[in-house]
Formats: C-alpha cells, sequence, structure tokens
C-alpha cells in the first residue's frame, strides 16, 4: 500500500510492480488501479509496471465536495515522483488519456511516451472536435455497456461482464465531475513541439470513438504511431486483452529500444 500527496494535498494510491523500464497506467471513468489486471501480469517481468487511482476513484482521497479533473495531472506526476520512477510511457484509457497526455506535456522529462487509448487525449483542434462531437452523439443512443462491451462478449463472458460492471462500485467521482478535462486541451502543434512519443491506441468496434476519427487525428501528427486493431471495442484493455497488450508492447519496444525516439505512423492492424 503506498501514497502520494498530489499538489493541493490529497492522497492518491498507486502500486508499483517488477522492475524495468517505466510504464504508468491512467484509468478511464469506471475503472481504478485494478482495472489493469490482465496487463500487469504481462508486463511486470520487463518493466516496471505503476498503477493508480486518480482523486474520487478507489483508494485515493474522496472526501473532498467535488472532484476537479483538472487537478488529475497532477496526481499522475506525483505518483511518478513518490514511486521514484524517474520516466515512464504513461497509457491512459479513454478519459484517463487526456490527464496523461497533460501530465506528459507538464513534465515532457518524465514521459518516455504517452499512448492514447480511444481518446484522442483532449487536442484541441477543431476538425478533431466536431468529429468527437459527432462521435459522442451517436454513442449517446446506445445504453451506457452497450458503448463500453460488445453484446457478444457480454453474451459468452458473463463473468467478466460482472467484475467490469462492479469495478465502478468502488468510485465516488461520476461522469459528470470529468467534464471539464478535456477543456484547454493541447493543441496539434504543442504536441507536435513536445517531441513525447505518441501512440494512438485505436478499435475498429469502438461505439464512442470511430475509427476514421482516430485516423484524422494520427495524420495531423505524422510523427505518431497508429495501432488501429480492428476487433478492438471501447474497453479493448477488458475485453481483448491480449490484442491491446501486443499493442503496448510494439509501442514500449520502439521507444525504450531507441536512444531517441522517433516514431513513424504504423497503421497496424489486427
Amino acid at each position: 500500500m503506498a501514497f502520494a500527496t498530489s499538489a493541493d494535498g490529497a492522497r492518491i494510491y498507486y502500486e508499483t510492480h517488477g522492475a524495468g523500464p517505466g510504464i504508468l497506467f491512467v484509468h478511464g471513468s469506471g475503472g481504478h488501479h485494478a482495472a489493469w489486471w490482465q496487463q500487469v501480469p504481462h508486463l511486470r517481468d520487463r518493466y516496471t509496471v505503476v498503477t493508480l487511482d486518480l482523486r474520487g476513484f478507489g483508494r485515493s482521497d474522496s472526501e473532498m465536495d467535488e472532484f476537479d479533473s483538472r487537478r488529475f495531472p497532477d496526481d499522475i506526476l506525483a505518483v511518478l515522483e513518490a514511486s521514484g520512477v524517474d520516466r515512464a510511457v504513461l497509457v491512459g484509457q479513454s478519459i484517463g488519456a487526456a490527464a496523461a497526455l497533460k501530465a506528459a506535456l507538464r513534465a515532457p522529462d518524465r514521459a518516455a511516451g504517452v499512448v492514447l487509448a480511444h481518446s484522442l487525449g483532449g487536442i484541441d483542434h477543431p476538425d478533431l472536435a466536431a468529429r468527437v462531437r459527432a462521435d459522442r452523439a451517436e454513442a449517446e443512443k446506445l445504453p451506457v455497456l452497450d458503448r463500453l462491451l460488445t453484446p457478444h462478449f457480454r453474451e459468452v463472458d458473463p463473468a467478466r461482464t460482472f467484475l467490469f460492471r462492479q469495478m465502478g462500485t468502488f468510485n465516488a467521482a461520476k461522469m459528470a465531475d470529468l467534464r471539464n478535462l478535456n477543456t484547454d486541451g493541447p493543441t496539434v502543434e504543442e504536441v507536435a513541439a513536445s517531441g513525447i512519443p505518441i501512440c494512438f491506441l485505436a478499435g475498429g468496434r469502438d461505439a464512442v470513438l470511430r475509427p476514421e476519427t482516430v485516423r484524422a487525428a494520427a495524420a495531423l501528427l505524422p510523427a505518431a504511431t497508429l495501432e488501429l486493431v480492428a476487433a478492438g471495442p471501447h474497453s479493448m484493455y477488458w475485453e481483448v486483452p491480449a490484442l491491446f497488450n501486443a499493442s503496448l508492447d510494439r509501442f514500449l519496444a520502439t521507444v525504450y529500444s531507441a536512444e531517441k525516439p522517433a516514431l513513424s505512423t504504423s497503421g497496424a492492424s489486427t
């Protein structure tokens, strides 16, 4: 059990597993540190894997009157400092990707790379914003669970579906607390100028963010990697972890095998 102290004094729970180059996972709106149970065992023999609970989630401080998501990047940087991990690839899932990207841009020397999983990371660009709004409008026509997991998965694996739904019961923060995280996002130019390796990890079956939207974002950052997994739903890390983990493996190998990371759009499709 370990806690970091964020910039405003909030206690942020985190765990560290394994040894090697760093990777830090930032969960989405329904998750917490344990959401990564299918990633940590896959990676811990090769990497130092850090998982955390953002404020309002899991075991982190949840006593405040409101959970200002603009503080999430502070939570991430506090965990990096407390864990002793000097440099890490930050992996953000869905809403967690925006927090991960903002944290990386605040402390680029601590970010070996950023994985934007099923998210554009809140990048501020008019065309991308319009695409995201259109995707969200279509997604909101569906029941929440239909946006996150495929009907086939829910039918054939009721146990993991039940566990997925139970994960959110450990959290005090709600979606209404998270809406301001995507405001004041970095511009395409700011992300490119940072020199931080970026990976867009997208799913062909994502009901929240269409592959075409992610391709448009990757086209604006030609140095970024695009991992487009044809069979991937929005919660790919949970439903098809082998495909999610394989995409991570490729990006991590690229980042940590190069003294000066230089990425190219891979367009990988599984």
